[in-house]
């Protein structure tokens, strides 16, 4: 299985959810968003695995969000994007993705869907040979 993690080592949220997925013998691929944010194409395909827009993954009590203030307003979806990968810090944090979607470890137990999916899938195919 495939897991990637958004994250953000200064958050405790982060830390708890890297710590979960660990716990649960997942060995992500660690992403320090921060130093090096998402492109266009990949923020795309994570809000697509959460089923949200990009408006609805901004943090806005950061002062980025707020400093922009009506701007923001009028953006679409697509300039959004371009706007998150420039100011990452405004990105709610931590994502977890697998090939089963993606969620926001808020609080950290919300990616249990998804890692427990996962792990059913990949036992599935194991007993019926197709892995």
């Amino acid at each position: 299985m495939s897991t990637v993690i958004y994250h953000n080592p200064r958050c405790s949220k982060s830390r708890q959810t890297l710590a979960l997925l660990e716990a649960n013998g997942i060995t992500p691929t660690i992403i320090e968003y921060l130093q090096a944010p998402p492109d266009a194409a990949t923020l795309a395909d994570i809000l697509h695995k959460l089923g949200i827009s990009a408006r609805e993954l901004m943090r806005t009590g950061e002062d980025d969000y707020k400093a922009a203030g009506d701007k923001l307003a009028a953006m679409s979806d697509k300039e959004l994007v371009a706007w998150l990968i420039e100011h990452p810090q405004v990105i709610q944090r931590p994502i977890v993705v697998t090939d089963q979607g993606a969620r926001i470890g808020r609080p950290p137990e919300a990616i249990l869907e998804i890692i427990n999916q996962a792990k059913f899938t990949t036992l599935d195919r194991q007993r019926h040979g197709r892995e």
